[in-house]
């Protein structure tokens, strides 16, 4: 048996789990990963990219990107659903409660996605690296959400 100190930290476990959810990615901008766990136990995962049943943007192209519209505006122009959404819609189709869980991004969220978790009970979110969204941070700290980055 290895030595404990090989171990990853649950953060740092998690977080790569994050990595490997975002590889699902199927946006041609940006590949964000997410997962919902609770008591060390993911309760749900999300990649971003289209719903399902829909065509990916690799096959009819990133019309935010056609617009030259920057990274972060304009998400209704957007055919994809962000790796957080997808993480609450996947939790809440399988009837998952995600009331007290935390977050694990490969991104900090956007102020949709911020609103989603805050209404959702989600008590902590661990990212990866910035979103410059300085209204998501904004609700995150007034809801009482914890929020840690890690690299």
């Amino acid at each position: 048996m290895e030595p404990e100190q090989t171990r990853p930290s649950w953060a740092q476990y998690f977080m790569d789990i994050t990595e490997l959810v975002a590889k699902r990615s199927t946006c041609t901008r940006r590949a964000v990963g997410a997962i919902l766990v609770k008591d060390k136990r993911i309760l749900a995962t999300g990649y971003n990219g289209a719903p399902s049943g829909v065509r990916h943007c690799a096959e009819t192209g990133c019309l935010r990107e056609q617009l030259g519209v920057p990274s972060g505006e304009r998400h209704e122009l957007c055919r994809g659903v962000h790796a957080e959404q997808n993480a609450i819609v996947q939790a809440a189709h399988y009837g998952v409660s995600i009331n007290g869980a935390t977050l694990f991004c490969t991104n900090l969220p956007c102020s949709i996605c911020a609103k989603l978790l805050i209404n959702a009970g989600v008590k902590k979110i661990v990212y990866q690296s910035g979103y410059a969204d300085a209204i998501s941070e904004e609700m995150l700290s007034e809801a009482g959400v914890e929020v840690i980055q890690v690299p």
